[in-house]
């Protein structure tokens, strides 16, 4: 339960930190209302084209009395708009991240700067940075619809689909959310996808108690676009304290310098080797 609070604690001072840089939080309007304006569209579509779409996918209901009918269709039109919106919740992170890829690695870059210490580089061209955002978004995109249809499907179940599956579905949005919100600052650092997913899992409640938060406060699309600077921000503080933890700490051989073998001279100790994240 501490960890729950502590990962919202990151929330909290993600936000604060924007409000300290007022500037900050003014250029990371722009993305967030242009990624807006194109999921407000789709799922105003959504909407209207939910019933025709569930009224061609279900042709034996035809035969069905008006009311039964009715009932049946309205209900998977229902889950179908919540499928969309499931989907709009997670998607929205990771296409504002892209559309304000240079704004958001920027924002990053200045929380760790003025937090102290090493302000990391991925030392890559901006369009193969791009091109990894995309690719990793696209893979996280593939995990969360496979959760997706397996909570769609748990949705049938009586009791179970209205209680478990949407709390279990609200899990899953803040873990994938803050796995793509802590992506901008890790891939500065070099760590991959497949590490990032397992330094999440590490600390799994401290993870769903930054992401959740955000994913239920990301449901309402305006509160999304404000909020997304200080999300970043967050997200930043939790990454620079999640590989402080993860860095292994230097042996008492090590600290007290390079050894050398018998016999050879003072500069005859092996190479230091450089910390990295563990796998």
């Amino acid at each position: 339960m501490r960890d729950l609070g502590s990962g919202f604690g990151y929330v909290m001072k993600g936000q604060r930190w924007v409000a300290g840089h007022g500037r900050w939080l003014g250029f990371g309007l722009l993305p967030g209302l242009v990624t807006l304006v194109l999921y407000a569209g789709a799922l105003v579509g959504l909407a209207y084209g939910a019933d025709d779409v569930i009224a061609w996918a279900t042709p034996f209901a035809d035969d069905w009395s008006s009311s039964w009918a009715g009932l049946f269709r309205g209900f998977l039109t229902a889950l179908l708009f919540v499928f969309g919106l499931f989907l709009a919740v997670i998607t929205f992170t990771a296409v504002t991240l892209l559309v304000g890829q240079p704004f958001y690695e920027s924002l990053s870059e200045e929380v760790d700067r003025s937090e102290g210490g090493e302000v990391p580089q991925s030392g890559l061209p901006f369009w193969r940075d791009l091109w990894i955002s995309a690719r990793d978004s696209v893979r996280i995109l593939v995990r969360v619809t496979l959760y997706g249809i397996l909570l769609f499907a748990l949705g049938f179940i009586p009791a179970v689909g209205q209680t478990v599956v949407p709390v279990l579905g609200f899990c899953v949005t803040g873990y994938f959310l803050a796995e793509e919100l802590t992506a901008v600052a890790l891939q500065r650092r070099g760590v991959e996808l497949k590490e990032r997913l397992a330094l999440l899992r590490g600390r799994r409640m401290l993870t769903l108690g930054f992401g959740v938060p955000i994913g239920l406060a990301f449901l309402v699309p305006v509160v999304a676009v404000f909020l997304m600077p200080g999300a970043v921000a967050g997200a930043t503080l939790l990454v620079r304290d999640l590989t402080a933890e993860r860095e292994p700490e230097p042996d008492d051989a090590t600290a007290a310098g390079p050894a050398t073998a018998p016999g050879d001279g003072a500069g005859a100790g092996r190479p230091g080797v450089p910390l990295t994240l563990e796998k």
